[in-house]
């Protein structure tokens, strides 16, 4: 990681539109030292390191320092301090350790964007390095902001790369830099809540949340003359200046009402991919932007977010943004109060009274009526192509619903597990044909009706089970256990991401099948099925070899009516079968199954891909044949190898579906990791339809 930032730091140095924006930012440094500068933030940082305490407003507000100083938490503070410091040591202005400690905040944000968005600087540096907001906020008003949205960032970079616990650190540290970065908590909770698989680093990131804020939070909060400074701040009130009087003393303030219909909507979305939750972010951070009187800091709030969603939509998302940042500028220099401008004096106040007269106020009011417009066409623009065209989002909006079918022994349940292990046990719910028999295993209908046989099984309840847990809904079920051969009591079963239905009769009714977005037929070769179930039933049911073989063949005639009919409406047929019918003969854990995979399938498209994964990355032989009039193809796989290469083959084969997959899928090795393999690939086919 440090080889990437010494790395990334050479690159800047090279380039002649960093070493533009560097001599920019050095220019106004040398040239100006804004109002906020001189008169609050100095004078408080001169106060701390010539009386360092624990308690700095205290120390600062009984000297005869303004309240105005320093509304900041311990982060913000703690930033600082180290260069303030050393300017103080060797006897340097204040206003340079203030500056400086800009800049440097200023590089590293260029440099975390780069890995958070996934970009390279021939974006960021015209976007960030070079933006006008950026200079004008930082370096000629000398506001603060660039902090606590580099602790933000850098927050979500460590969620990106699954260090919840530092990202919950980095989280408490940006809220005690400044307040307003609580509003990011809420749909940070959101994002870890709706993706399961990071619900076991939420109790880390509390633990890493609530130690920093602990440790930063509560002494601030403690001190009065740090919530002096806190509540006297002009910004604390600009929450309630966007509001609507509805008679009778009553008023209704927007910003909290639109922050929380933006968070509410964030909570109904199903499932939040990472670049869905920028997105997120970046739109409330506008909301609040736009419906306050916002200080030139408060957009660069929004930039991180503004940044991705103009390098992912182009030219008109960069005229958009650029046009509300000279726009806001503009209206800045034209209200903000004298102190305000670097400058200084009647002549900063006489020019932008000049304008402001010039235009009228007719003419003023036009312009932010233009910028909260545009505003508003960003934050619909963000929302239609971040949220509305995220295909991520567009496929996990329902259940997605996988549907496998078989006879006994085929394999059912382990292609089951195999798939869990792919997406996550905590994102899979599972339905089974088996917990729908009509009766316990003792009954004496099973004298004269076999498992297979449809009456012999509640599948109307098994569909409507099936069609509500699509639906979000729960429903009340039993558990067949095939060791006593009873049910258990009934039991609630909650919806999930994945809902994996199997069983004897998956595919047996056309409002089953209308149920899956890819049904799957299990057509093990007949010997292989009989080797494999031996192994279960006596093996782990306990049951004696010669009562498997005996209800294997009384089951035979209602396989074949029943059962294998069923495969003619799967979407695709996984057939398992040995090397050679005679290596049955002399298997065991010596000698163990060489096996090959025949698959079965509807002609989707992306078959020559797969292949090519299969030869080029597995090293495996494969055999692909045309079926009938082209519409259904049979591939023969044969071969060994490894889970690794099976994942490796997976990322090249389907980047885009690693979002809806475990954050460590478990791929398995051999015939069980190529199933994966293949049944992936034709649902992410499969899934493609619902973006139609």
């Amino acid at each position: 990681m440090a080889g990437t930032v010494v790395a990334d730091i050479r690159t800047l140095l090279r380039s002649p539109a960093f070493l533009a924006g560097l001599a920019i930012r050095l220019a106004i440094m040398l040239a100006l030292t804004p109002y906020a500068i001189s008169n609050w933030f100095v004078p408080f940082l001169s106060s701390s390191v010539e009386h360092l305490a624990l308690d700095p407003w205290r120390t600062f507000l009984e000297a005869g320092g303004t309240a105005l100083a320093f509304p900041y938490g311990y982060g913000m503070w703690l930033a600082f301090l180290p260069l303030a410091f050393v300017c103080h040591l060797v006897g340097v202005d204040l206003h340079w350790g203030y500056s400086l400690t800009l800049l440097v905040c200023d590089v590293a944000l260029l440099l975390v964007l780069k890995s958070l968005l996934n970009t390279s600087f021939r974006f960021l540096t015209p976007l960030y390095w070079l933006s006008p907001i950026v200079l004008y906020a930082t370096y000629w008003l000398g506001l603060n902001d660039l902090i606590p949205i580099l602790l933000l960032c850098l927050a979500l970079l460590q969620f990106r790369r699954l260090r919840v616990g530092q990202a919950g650190v980095l989280c408490a540290a940006a809220v005690s830099a400044k307040l307003s970065m609580v509003l990011a908590i809420p749909l940070i909770v959101i994002y870890i809540w709706h993706n399961r698989s990071l619900h076991k680093f939420l109790a880390s990131f509390a633990r890493g949340f609530a130690a920093v804020l602990v440790v930063l939070g509560v002494p601030f909060l403690l001190s009065p003359y740090a919530m002096r400074m806190l509540s006297g701040n002009p910004e604390m009130q600009k929450v309630y200046d966007f509001s609507m009087s509805i008679g009778a003393g009553q008023t209704i303030y927007l910003l909290p009402v639109a922050y929380l219909l933006a968070t509410f909507a964030a909570w109904r979305m199903r499932r939040i991919s990472f670049e869905l939750f920028l997105a997120l972010i970046g739109i409330v951070f506008l909301l609040v932007f736009l419906l306050t009187p916002a200080s030139p800091g408060w957009l660069l709030w929004v930039l991180p977010f503004l940044i991705y969603y103009q390098i992912r939509n182009g030219a008109v998302a960069i005229g958009l943004v650029a046009l509300l940042t000279l726009l806001y500028i503009a209206l800045n220099f034209l209200g903000a109060p004298g102190p305000l401008h670097p400058l200084g004096g009647e002549r900063a106040l006489a020019f932008a009274g000049f304008v402001a007269r010039t235009i009228g106020e007719r003419g003023v009011s036009l312009l932010h009526t233009g910028q909260l417009g545009l505003g508003i066409i960003l934050i619909m623009t963000m929302y239609r192509y971040s949220v509305q065209t995220n295909d991520y989002f567009r496929i996990s909006r329902r259940p997605i619903v996988v549907g496998i079918a078989g006879d006994s022994g085929a394999g059912k349940d382990t292609l089951v597990d195999s798939l869990k292990g792919l997406f996550g046990n905590h994102s899979v719910v599972t339905i089974s044909g088996d917990d729908y028999h009509l009766w316990d295993r003792h009954k004496p209908m099973w004298q004269v009706m076999t498992h297979l046989n449809p009456r012999a099984n509640d599948i109307a309840q098994f569909a409507e089970d099936l069609v509500l847990l699509k639906g979000d809904k729960i429903i009340q079920a039993r558990h067949y256990d095939h060791g006593s051969g009873r049910k258990s009591k009934p039991a609630r079963v909650k919806s999930n991401d994945f809902i994996i239905a199997s069983g004897l009769h998956t595919l047996y009714t056309p409002m089953l099948r209308e149920c899956y977005d890819l049904s799957i037929y299990l057509d093990i070769d007949e010997g292989l099925r009989r080797h494999f179930k031996l192994e279960r039933d006596v093996g782990q049911r306990g049951h004696s070899s010669e009562k498997v073989l005996a209800t294997l063949d009384q089951r035979e005639s209602d396989s074949r009516r029943f059962i294998r009919p069923q495969s003619a409406h799967a979407d695709l047929t996984l057939s398992l079968q040995p090397i050679h019918p005679r290596i049955l003969e002399g298997s065991g854990a010596k000698h163990p199954l060489r096996l090959k995979l025949r698959v079965r399938a509807r002609q989707t498209g992306h078959e020559e891909a797969l292949l090519r994964v299969l030869i080029g990355v597995c090293g495996l032989h494969v055999d692909m044949q045309m079926e009938g009039d082209g519409t259904r193809v049979d591939i023969t796989i044969e071969g060994e190898t490894s889970s690794d290469d099976i994942a490796m083959a997976a990322r090249y084969l389907m980047p885009q579906i690693e979002d809806l997959l475990d954050i460590a899928p478990k791929w398995d090795d051999g015939i069980k990791g190529l199933m994966q393999l293949v049944v992936l690939s034709h649902l992410n086919q499969a899934l493609r339809k619902r973006l139609l």
